[in-house]
Formats: C-alpha cells, sequence, structure tokens
C-alpha cells in the first residue's frame, strides 16, 4: 500500500511538472505523454532496474544516477550539488521521469565522459541520454586488467568485466570513446554519422514511449519491410556467403561464430567448459556437465566461469559487449562488426576456426 501510494505521488508530480513544461502546447498532449512514459521503460516502477535496491531501502552513490531519478538530478546538479558526481544514496522505486530532463541543467548538458575517460561535445539532446547508456567498462579498463599477463594463461585473480546495459551511445561513437574492447595494430571506425534527420537520440526513439520511429527509416530505406532487412554495408562479414540478408543478420551470424568460439577455446585452452546465460549475472558460467547448455542450476554465482586468461575474457568481454545493444545494427553496425571479427580472428590465434575473410 505504501508503496502505490508513493507511485501515485509521482505520477502528480510528474504531471504538475510536465504540465508546467508544456503549458503553451495542446492540453490533449500531456495524458498521452504521460501514460506513454508509465508504459515505457523509463517509468517502469516494478523494472528491476528501478526496484534492485529495494531491500536495502536506497539506491547506492554508484549506481544512483541511472536507477533513480533523485540520482540523475544529483548527478547533473539540478539539486545544488557539484555536477558530474552523487554525492548521496537516492530513493529506491523513482524511475526516470518527466524531472529528470526537464531541468535548467538537463536542457544545458552538451557534454558527457566516457568510462574511458573520453569525453563527446556538442551532443544537444542526446546528451541526457548519453549519461546513462554508454555502459561502466572500455578498452581501458580490460587492458588495465590484463597489463603484463600472459595471452593464454589462465591466471584464477581474473574475472569476467561486465560492460552493464544498454550501450548504444558507447557503440554510436565507436573509436571516439572505446567502449567494446578494440585489439591493438587495429583500426576502428569513429562515431556513426547518420543522416541529419537521424542523427540525435530523439530522431529515432520517441522520448516518452522510446519506441522506434521505424517508419522514418522505411521511407529511405525502400525495398525492406523491417528494419532488420536493411544493408548499410555490402560485404559477407560473416562469412555465410548471404549478401542480401540485413547488417543485422550479419552481426547476429558473426556473434554466434564468436560465441561457439569462446566455448571451444575455453575447453581447449582453458582446460574448463564455459557457457553464457543471457539474463544472469556475471553471465559466464562453468558448464560442469559440458552439455553446452547452462542450467538454472550451474546459472548460480558461486559457479561462475574462474579459468578466464587475458585472450578469453577480451573476446568474451566483446561478445558482451555486443549482446548489450541489440541496436548496434543501427547505431553503429561497422564498428560492432570489427569487434566481433577481430576477437574471433584472436582466438583463432590459438584454436582452429574460421574466420571470415571481408573483415568491414
Amino acid at each position: 500500500m505504501f508503496r502505490r501510494g508513493i507511485q501515485r505521488i509521482a505520477i502528480i508530480a510528474t504531471f504538475a511538472l510536465a504540465s508546467t513544461a508544456m503549458a503553451q502546447d495542446d492540453d490533449t498532449a500531456l495524458p498521452a505523454i504521460v501514460e506513454a512514459w508509465l508504459a515505457a521503460p523509463h517509468g517502469d516502477y516494478q523494472s528491476p532496474s528501478f526496484t534492485h535496491w529495494n531491500a536495502e531501502g536506497e539506491v547506492p552513490t554508484q549506481c544512483a544516477a541511472c536507477h533513480s531519478e533523485p540520482g540523475f538530478i544529483d548527478y547533473l546538479g539540478a539539486d545544488g550539488s557539484p555536477a558530474g558526481i552523487v554525492d548521496a544514496p537516492a530513493a529506491i522505486n523513482v524511475p526516470i521521469g518527466c524531472a529528470s530532463c526537464h531541468t535548467t541543467a538537463a536542457h544545458e548538458l552538451d557534454e558527457v565522459t566516457f568510462p574511458s575517460g573520453a569525453s563527446v561535445t556538442a551532443l544537444g539532446e542526446s546528451a541526457v541520454c548519453s549519461v546513462c547508456h554508454q555502459g561502466r567498462a572500455s578498452t581501458d579498463t580490460v587492458a588495465a586488467r590484463v597489463e603484463g599477463l600472459d595471452e593464454d594463461a589462465v591466471d584464477p585473480e581474473l574475472g569476467f568485466i561486465n560492460v552493464h546495459y544498454g550501450v548504444a551511445a558507447a557503440t554510436l561513437h565507436g573509436a571516439s570513446v572505446r567502449g567494446g574492447y578494440q585489439y591493438a595494430g587495429r583500426d576502428y571506425v569513429g562515431r556513426f554519422d547518420h543522416v541529419p534527420s537521424a542523427s540525435t537520440c530523439t530522431s529515432c526513439h520517441e522520448p516518452h514511449s522510446t519506441k522506434v520511429a521505424t517508419e522514418t527509416c522505411l521511407s529511405c530505406h525502400r525495398g525492406v519491410d523491417e528494419i532488420t532487412a536493411i544493408r548499410t554495408r555490402h560485404g559477407d562479414f560473416d562469412g555465410d556467403g548471404d549478401t542480401a540478408e540485413g547488417i543485422h543478420g550479419e552481426i547476429e551470424t558473426l556473434r554466434t561464430h564468436l560465441g561457439e568460439a569462446i566455448v571451444r577455446y575455453a575447453a581447449e585452452v582453458s582446460d574448463k567448459p564455459v557457457g553464457y546465460s543471457a539474463d544472469t549475472f556475471p553471465y559466464f558460467f562453468a558448464d560442469t556437465d559440458a552439455d553446452g547448455e547452462i542450467s538454472p542450476d550451474e546459472a548460480v554465482f558461486p559457479n561462475r566461469y574462474q579459468s578466464w586468461t587475458p585472450r578469453l575474457l577480451k573476446a568474451a568481454y566483446n561478445y558482451q559487449f555486443s549482446k548489450k545493444d541489440p541496436g548496434a545494427y543501427v547505431h553503429n553496425p561497422g564498428y560492432m562488426l570489427q569487434l566481433l571479427h577481430d576477437s574471433l580472428a584472436s582466438l583463432a590465434q590459438r584454436i582452429d576456426v574460421e574466420v571470415p575473410s571481408v573483415r568491414r
């Protein structure tokens, strides 16, 4: 009952704030905006994104900026505190709402620093999106962890490095922010520059519902019925001989090949079978019965995979990076293809695995 009361208060506050922001707009627009928000991920009071810390009673400072509206306001400095940091734990069950993005601090935000330390300027209205949709790790994170280690020796001190979730901004800016693991000696594309009418987050995503305006995509990319069939590059990147499929299919198949190579490398080099569970942290687990599947009994933290080599960790990081941006085929297909290809090529230095001849 108490939680429902809090939710009602938050909704009322949302209406009040949005009413002020939209005073000059059609009165019928506000209810539709609020309904769209309530049905979208940012307004989902039941989502683990906002309920994960309920037992603790507060969202910790390292998580609050993206998992609680008060935390985001704190991060922006819209509450009078220093900008760029969260000073205190934030309230639970307060999703990202109107007050997150409709403040002077949010409107003026134009530069965002990514986990690699690289900053991107002139982001405009995409800045507030980029604060949270950038992940929490980078090339630099992985490189620092494996520095000085034998590439193919199991190190019991190594653990999986998770990029976190919703890494669209990191994908979009590519090599400029080093969100994926970029192999030394390889070149990677930077920001994916789409047409001017599709150059910001909200050009393609309705800001309140977050739905993609697919009809806009299809108005330019003729001859296809869905956006996954759009082909922005013309090579056979996954090596299956099909150059008619969408670039989405190229990425999906290449990632499947990488996943298979990760399993093979773990069995042959690390001498410990590994498996992947998409919905359970920390995602990679020991495949105790070597059946190629991770059962619910295996997908538990004590059974997390602990036979990492630097080479395996890098490839697994990129595999996860690709999984955490299902829209990579739109955000920056070239960058994602490069990461997957180079990860596969790295594993192929130690195991027998076919690497597609076309890299980009």
